[in-house]
């Protein structure tokens, strides 16, 4: 009888835990190896549509848990099923889109206030510019403390401090 019942369970599971190449692929904090797409896991990302659902799963069959509107907006992918693409937002929200809806353009989110944009990779450097926390910037390259980012058809450099959408000492050529 208690077999019987294990064996039960075991064929529930079975049925319901995908074994597919797509299967979900998870990680570790500050772990990043291949999703099922061959892309590192975690790995920035940004929206590619002016719309997009988050859902509960992946597949259209679950609930919309937030539709976002701002197209370019950063986020980071930590999981991946088939097609579909588990990321996270600046504020810690998780849900799944699909990956027709986000691109691998590398954008970050200004964060803690109005920000100073330097001429050169140093805070002695000439303020060519400020942004405002929420402002979304294209990343063109990053050195362990600084990145040099684009907006509003200027080039200046960015304490990585103040923005959101790279990892700590990422080096972006």
């Amino acid at each position: 009888m208690i077999r019987r019942f294990f064996f039960s369970c075991f064929l529930i599971l079975a049925t319901t835990v995908p074994i597919s190449q797509g299967r979900a692929q998870m990680i570790d904090a500050g772990e990043r190896l291949p999703g099922a797409s061959g892309l590192p896991l975690p790995r920035f990302v940004s929206l590619a549509s002016g719309e997009a659902n988050m859902r509960t799963g992946p597949g259209e069959q679950y609930p919309i848990l937030w539709t976002y509107v701002r197209r370019t907006l950063p986020l980071e992918i930590t999981a991946e099923y088939g097609n579909w693409r588990r990321v996270r937002d600046k504020d810690g929200t998780q849900g799944w889109m699909h990956s027709a809806l986000l691109s691998g353009a590398r954008t970050a989110l200004v964060t803690g206030g109005t920000r100073s944009l330097y001429g050169k990779p140093r805070p002695a450097s000439t303020e060519i510019m400020r942004a405002e926390s929420g402002v979304i910037v294209s990343l063109d390259r990053c050195l362990p403390q600084w990145c040099r980012v684009s907006l509003a058809g200027r080039t200046a450099w960015i304490n990585r401090t103040a923005i959101w959408g790279t990892y700590r000492d990422e080096v972006i050529e």
